[in-house]
């Protein structure tokens, strides 16, 4: 069983939890991801490790309560155990060679963007950090982010917070005012890594996207994280998850997300009556 440490809500929607797996924490490298169970009945789901201590033994996941699993997640307190916690998994962020990088993240998907702008600037890499959200009240982490770069833009839809407008606006902005990036990383919804990826296009800029499509094993072995990348077939949990964003069919990626739509409604619904019944 591995242990709730810490929890704190980022946002009404968005939670950060500490967890206790000194196994997970000794190897775990920026870009990768676990795969955990909340209970024994429990289904599977990947989660990226948004950061560690490898002296403490710990792991921290940030997620959106967006389904059945991250519902139930959600519900359990500090003292609590997860059943099963496996990892790390998937290939680690390369970041060797890189001087000036753009780290552009949307919404959650910073969780994921945070620990791989932490490294690189670490590593003495120029780092100019990019978040989008849809509103002031979505806006998570940006101490975090202000600390792990020279520069820090935030976007949200409606201009409630930072900046009116989206990523893509920034980038462009910073790439025609004369900033030179060797690489965008880009991490967050599929639609948003798509149009980030078609601007950097027109500039010849090396591009890498983070991908987290439907997954269950983790280890290669199901296919249900396969991708269409550069005309050949790839899977998330072990190709991945980052690959060349010039090179993904997002079109497709972003049909695959929509097979099980009904199936997670009704999944989510049945836990919110047990967790509901659970309270009475």
């Amino acid at each position: 069983m591995f242990t709730i440490l810490q929890k704190e809500h980022l946002n009404p929607t968005v939670v950060r939890m500490v967890i206790y797996a000194p196994l997970v924490a000794v190897k775990a490298q920026p870009g990768q991801f676990v795969i955990l169970r909340v209970d024994s009945d429990g289904e599977r789901i990947p989660l990226t490790v948004a950061d560690y201590d490898r002296d403490a033994g710990t792991v921290t996941i940030i997620f959106q309560t967006v389904g059945a699993t991250t519902l139930a997640l959600s519900h359990l307190n500090v003292g609590d155990a997860i059943s099963d916690f496996v990892g790390p998994l998937g290939r680690a962020t390369e970041t060797d060679g890189l001087r000036r990088v753009a780290v552009i993240a949307g919404g959650v998907g910073c969780a994921i963007a945070l620990p791989v702008a932490k490294k690189l600037h670490e590593n003495g890499v120029v780092v100019h950090c990019i978040c989008g959200f849809r509103n002031a009240d979505m806006v998570i982490l940006q101490d975090e982010f202000a600390a792990s770069g020279e520069r820090l833009i935030t976007m949200t839809d409606d201009g409630s917070y930072g900046r009116k407008g989206l990523v893509t606006d920034a980038l462009r902005g910073l790439i025609e005012a004369g900033e030179k990036y060797d690489e965008v990383i880009a991490i967050g919804p599929l639609p948003m890594m798509k149009f980030v990826s078609r601007l950097t296009a027109e500039y010849g800029i090396k591009t890498v996207v983070s991908m987290n499509p439907i997954m269950i094993d983790g280890t290669g072995m199901c296919g249900g994280c396969r991708l269409s990348v550069g005309g050949e077939t790839k899977f998330a949990c072990v190709d991945g998850p980052e690959f060349d964003g010039h090179q993904v069919d997002f079109d497709e990626a972003i049909q695959r997300t929509r097979l099980y739509q009904e199936q997670e409604k009704h999944a989510y619904e049945r836990t919110c009556n047990l967790l509901n019944k659970e309270v009475q």
